[in-house]
């Protein structure tokens, strides 16, 4: 019994009721937090106009590495474990910072801090910096380089349409056998028997199969020799993989020896980036 579709997320009912509500939400608890912020900015001296800045640092930080997250979904672990490290830090802040303030409302009618906490306010602006260019770096080095982060789902969609394609081209191509193989049909026409001054081995008798096109790479081994070429050389140039391809016997399309080297080109660079960080 076939399943049933999928139902899009527009066709929900009430699904932009849950989304104004999830928005609302979000707004008056960033108001809230915003609010004991800037008064745990004002206790720990921060001056002026600066102490509406103050609460960006922590809870701006939160949403920006939200977001970074979602950009490097498809960057290798370690480097997504750290963005999480970054957020949860941002986040323990902020909750932190406003127990510290509830409870010293509750103890008294002024917000007095300890040394302590002035001090460990103090040092959150320039932790901020220092995370937010780090996070900067982290975030161009896989969106950066060749202009696009390596996605884990890089070698296996590719590869399952680039089987379709080839499977197509196969049958293309034995479609174009046999029809290259028609006017061979002529030759059951009585002709004059003409005797071989040597006698044909089995070999010979296959001999009229050489002029047939030869078959395409098979998708693995086309990946073998491109990732051999790879670790060679450190790059895997098209017309290079093409002619080391032609040279064991097989064809091979101009389009799919792109889709190999570039599969093999993200590879090289998930691997650089893995071990860089």
């Amino acid at each position: 019994m076939p399943s049933p579709a999928p139902t899009a997320p527009a066709a929900v009912r009430g699904s932009l009721t849950i989304r104004v509500g999830i928005v609302l939400l979000a707004t008056i608890g960033f108001a809230l937090s915003y609010d004991a912020l800037r008064q745990m900015a004002v206790a720990s001296h921060v001056r002026g106009l600066l102490t509406y800045l103050f609460p960006l640092v922590i809870d701006g930080f939160i949403a920006i590495g939200i977001v970074a997250l979602l950009i490097l979904r498809g960057a290798p672990l370690r480097s997504r474990l750290y963005v999480w490290a970054l957020v949860g830090v941002a986040t323990l802040t902020s909750i932190w910072a406003n127990v510290v303030h509830a409870v010293g409302l509750n103890e008294g009618t002024h917000l007095l801090l300890n040394n302590a906490t002035v001090g460990a306010l103090s040092g959150i602006a320039p932790l901020a910096l220092a995370g937010a260019v780090h996070l900067y770096l982290v975030m161009n080095r896989h969106l950066g380089g060749d202009g696009a982060m390596a996605d884990e789902t890089l070698a296996t969609a590719p590869a399952e349409s680039a089987t379709s394609r080839q499977d197509r081209q196969v049958r293309h191509e034995e479609t174009d056998d046999a029809n290259s193989g028609v006017p061979a049909k002529a030759n059951d026409v009585p002709m004059p028997e003409v005797k071989p001054a040597v006698a044909m081995t089995p070999t010979d008798k296959k001999a009229p199969r050489t002029d047939r096109r030869k078959r395409t790479v098979p998708d693995e081994e086309l990946l073998t020799m491109a990732r051999a070429m790879g670790a060679e050389t450190g790059q895997v140039p098209r017309p290079a993989l093409e002619k080391a391809v032609r040279a064991k016997g097989y064809s091979i399309s101009k389009d799919g020896a792109q889709r190999a080297a570039d599969t093999v080109r993200a590879e090289l660079s998930a691997a650089k980036d893995a071990v860089a960080t």
